[in-house]
């Protein structure tokens, strides 16, 4: 008998292996786990005493079959090297401090007592401010907590940023969590090409990212601001409406005479976002066509009546917006509650350059205009639109009029109408009128409305101010109240006081005799208030004399940093 014939071409049949998984085997393990052995017997297994173990070996065998049976990946590209940074390394003792104020987490405050212990966060923007001042570099092994403690409060962020130097947008490029670096940094920390390398630029410029392309505007503007005007004005017609938007608020950095033609058509622009920022910048120049156009408006509205005992500012506010009004940056509808002509009238004399009034208002200076009597109630619109011009345009003479005398009995003061315009005018004073000023008001006003003011004075607060304030909070002492309706005073109090005040405050430590009518207790809250000043201040002190210790990269300065609001 024959046997059967075999193709030669097919290929030998092997037996399957032993003990290969069917398909699905490993979910099969899953459900027998989830379910248990009693109700569901793993596969491969027999039912019965032994069949957990049965199903762990089974699973163990599974787990080894799927690693081994992975594909090997390309490995990832190993990162670039961290860049160097350049600056000298921070003093022992500076870098021990830095890691205690970065290792310190506050839990959060139950009522309104704190304690004596000082809050090592809150020392932590005077710490960078003093450290960016004096030229340091972080050690490498801070940089981690530090970005954690910029990425939680993002008014840590600028110092922390400048402090941490060219690796902390390297280090955010390896980590999202740190992605606001890269959103902070000009370009997402992209190098920008030399600025005399036409070529480069042109290129960057026309095929950049958004991000990059507004830092290579913002860096040509701050050395060459014509080149930046017309480098923009190349693709200005081509631009979105959101980039024009942003790409001409970078025109605020060297705003002057020659940005003047651009502003102009940048008026007729589709974008009522665009038009009302050029207005602004328009406005910001007293010498401008704007500016000319808005003093005509407003000249027209605010005359001078003689016919009155006394000379009397009258006011006729516009009864419509034209389109010539809308054009340059008149906003025709009024937010709800304002009425419409006082709304436009606003906006006139806002943009109005000061300079216009004394001609209109028979010659007469800031301080004399600012004390005519206004009829028929538009007193505090009139002067609330001399506040915010003059915050605007800078002009440090209208500012001082329309604050008046801090010892005023009105506590508005003569044209601001409220603790927030005089904020804004105190800003446009120098550093030493500003905290004269305010020591002046506490003096007379207490520091019940002086929170605001004392947010916008340079720190540390000069000796005046420091002694006002340290007074101000002894009265309230005194008076017998608890410490805590002041608490907001005393954090400013411990940021803001010069350190040198911290021994002038020891006679303060101790509990006072309680009158018969304070608040029980009161007088060792507020012991306990004043111990938590000194030691802060104290601290301070010593972090001074730690980030000098070994010689600052800067001739020696006091702490210095931003106002406190």
């Amino acid at each position: 008998m024959n046997s059967p014939s075999v193709p030669v071409d097919s290929p030998p049949v092997e037996p399957p292996p032993v003990n290969a998984p069917g398909p699905g085997a490993w979910e099969e393990l899953v459900t027998a786990a989830l379910l248990g052995t009693d109700r569901r017997t793993p596969p491969g297994c027999e039912p019965g005493r032994e069949a957990p173990l049965a199903l762990l070996d089974a699973a163990a065998m599974e787990t080894v079959r799927r690693r081994a049976g992975l594909r090997p990946t390309r490995a990832a590209q190993r990162p670039e090297p961290a860049p160097e940074d350049g600056r000298p390394a921070l003093p022992s003792a500076a870098a021990r401090r830095l890691a205690m104020l970065l290792a310190d987490r506050p839990g959060a405050a139950g009522g309104g007592r704190r304690g004596t212990a000082p809050d090592l966060m809150e020392l932590l923007p005077q710490w960078l401010a003093t450290a960016n001042d004096r030229g340091y570099a972080p050690p490498p092994q801070s940089l981690p907590a530090l970005l954690d403690a910029a990425r939680g409060r993002t008014d840590l962020r600028p110092s922390a940023l400048a402090f941490a130097g060219p690796r902390a947008v390297w280090l955010a490029r390896l980590n999202p969590d740190w992605r606001f670096a890269l959103r902070a940094t000009p370009g997402g920390g992209a190098s920008l090409p030399h600025l005399d390398d036409t070529a480069a630029v042109q290129q960057l410029w026309q095929e950049g990212l958004f991000a990059e392309r507004v830092a290579l505007l913002s860096a040509i503007r701050a050395h060459e601001p014509v080149a930046a005007r017309e480098l923009l004005s190349t693709t200005w017609a081509t631009e979105r409406a959101e980039d024009r938007l942003m790409f001409l608020d970078s025109l605020r950095a060297g705003l002057g005479a020659r940005d003047e033609p651009f502003l102009e058509q940048s008026l007729a622009d589709r974008s009522r976002n665009v038009r009302a920022t050029a207005a602004e910048l328009l406005s910001a120049l007293p010498g401008s066509a704007l500016a000319g156009r808005m003093a005509a408006r407003a000249g027209a509205c605010v005359a001078l009546d003689h016919t009155q005992p006394t000379p009397t500012i009258s006011v006729e506010a516009p009864h419509q917006c034209d389109t010539g009004m809308e054009r340059d940056g008149v906003v025709p509808k009024p937010p709800p509650g304002r009425g419409e002509r006082s709304w436009w009238f606003g906006q006139l004399v806002e943009a109005t350059p000061l300079s216009t009034w004394p001609g209109r208002l028979g010659g007469r200076p800031p301080g004399e205009i600012v004390a005519l009597p206004v009829a028929d109630d538009w007193q505090g619109e009139l002067h609330a639109a001399w506040c915010r011009a003059a915050v605007r345009q800078r002009d440090a003479e209208w500012a001082r009029a329309l604050l008046g005398s801090p010892s005023a009995a009105e506590a508005g003061g003569p044209g601001a109408v409220s603790l927030a315009e005089r904020a804004k005018l105190l800003g446009t004073l120098g550093s030493a009128e500003r905290a004269e000023w305010v020591a002046g008001f506490i003096a007379t006003h207490g520091l019940s409305e002086a929170f605001q003011l004392l947010g916008v004075c340079a720190v540390p607060w000069a000796p005046p101010l420091g002694r006002a304030v340290v007074d101000a909070l002894n009265i309230a002492r005194d008076a017998g109240s608890y410490p805590w309706s002041f608490s907001g005073v005393m954090g400013l109090a411990e940021r803001c006081l010069d350190p040198s005040e911290a021994s002038r405050l020891d006679g303060l430590l101790a509990v006072p005799d309680e009158p018969e009518d304070a608040s029980p207790g009161a007088g060792g809250y507020w012991a306990e208030a004043f111990q938590r000043l000194v030691t802060t201040l104290r601290l301070r002190a010593a972090m001074i004399k730690e980030l000098d210790s070994t010689g600052p990269a800067h001739p020696h300065r006091a702490m210095t940093y931003a106002p406190a609001g």
